[in-house]
């Protein structure tokens, strides 16, 4: 193990006891605030130092396997046990190692979810309405919850741009890697000569901020306009003023909500979008400085590069990020996304841990 790993790891086990120190005082819960910080930093640590204490196990294991190399009665039986104690501190120290890589503030944050459609007109606005019926069942098979926040509908079906929030602990760090291009390879309802269409949309997501106040919003710059909501299709038509725009004159950034019938609520959704919204903009500011040093696995960060292809004639969806091509078109389309989703956060995992190896 390298000395700096070493170190860090025996810095948090001296921190776990004087945590415990600090959790077992009467007056504890005196200062809730305190009391919460110093919990949830003990919750964050206790799996890293309990595994250390593993790996510490081990490696006496194997010094004390060493000092019986010497009897030939038992050298064997030694020289097994050095050697299976090496393999178990190998994987011990692999899990560490990811145990110890930078956390992403954002991950345990619920999302917005921004859908909308590209190139290739109706097929596109179509094509939307799959991928958003692909999310919506991957948030019923993780328990989440999800409400529509603003949809704009076409007219042959799907929607040119649906916006929904996600509740879920640990949305973000399962679907921040979906922001990008998305196309579609497929014959459309409407072809008559069996040709295969190419269509695209543009996915977006975005951490949730803890409140509107993390974000400096100058009401001098935002410019709210209020209009009737209306709905294709014979849906209901509001009689009164109830949808909400947004606009956020420094940045251009524009919000609409109109899914609600009370203005008040439709305001305060638009608000925490176009919070979410600025927020994005200086995480992405941030990134791009980290990017021109060093590629990121999402990688220019501009929402409309390509990172999926999902060709239904050949039953094959391919993630262009990791080189990762699945045959199950299917059961992805229906939500089932954990090997996608596992597959980019190794990769992220592995980069993060290059990045260490190289710092």
């Amino acid at each position: 193990m390298k000395s700096s790993m070493q170190n860090k790891l025996s810095t948090l086990s001296k921190r776990i006891q004087e945590l415990n120190v600090e959790l077992s005082k009467e007056d504890a819960t005196k200062d809730m605030e305190r009391f919460k910080k110093i919990s949830k930093e003990h919750s964050d640590i206790t799996p890293i130092v309990d595994i250390y204490k593993e790996y510490l196990k081990f490696d006496k294991d194997i010094l004390d396997a060493k000092e019986m190399l010497n009897d030939p009665e038992i050298k064997i039986f030694a020289q097994a046990e050095i050697d299976s104690g090496k393999e178990k501190l190998k994987k011990i120290e692999e899990q560490l190692q990811k145990l110890l890589l930078p956390k992403d503030p954002n991950d345990e944050k619920n999302i917005f979810l921004e859908i909308r459609a590209g190139a290739g007109g109706d097929e596109s606005a179509l094509f939307v309405g799959d991928i958003f019926r692909m999310y919506t069942r991957y948030v019923e098979r993780m328990r989440w919850q999800i409400e529509i926040i603003s949809t704009n509908e076409a007219e042959v079906g799907g929607y040119k741009e649906v916006i929904a929030k996600i509740n879920g602990l640990g949305a973000y760090s399962k679907l921040k890697f979906e922001s990008g291009g998305h196309r579609v390879q497929r014959v459309p309802d409407t072809e008559t000569q069996g040709r295969i269409h190419t269509s695209a949309c543009t996915v977006a997501i975005l951490a949730e901020a803890d409140e509107i106040s993390d974000v400096d919003i100058n009401p001098a710059e935002i410019r709210i306009d209020t209009y009737r909501a209306s709905g294709a299709g014979g849906q209901h038509i509001n009689k009164t003023d109830s949808a909400v725009r947004i606009t956020h004159l420094p940045s251009g950034l524009v919000v609409e909500c109109q899914d609600d019938r009370s203005q008040h609520r439709n305001k305060a959704q638009a608000m925490s979008v176009l919070a979410a919204k600025i927020k994005d903009s200086q995480i992405q500011e941030q990134e791009l400085k980290i990017a021109s040093e060093r590629k990121t696995l999402i990688g220019s960060g501009d929402r409309s590069e390509r990172i999926r292809t999902y060709n239904f004639p050949q039953g094959r969806i391919t993630d262009h990020r990791i080189n990762l091509t699945l045959y199950k078109i299917d059961f992805i389309m229906d939500g089932d996304l954990n090997e996608l989703i596992e597959a980019l956060n190794s990769e992220h995992q592995a980069d993060l841990l290059a990045q260490l190896d190289e710092d």
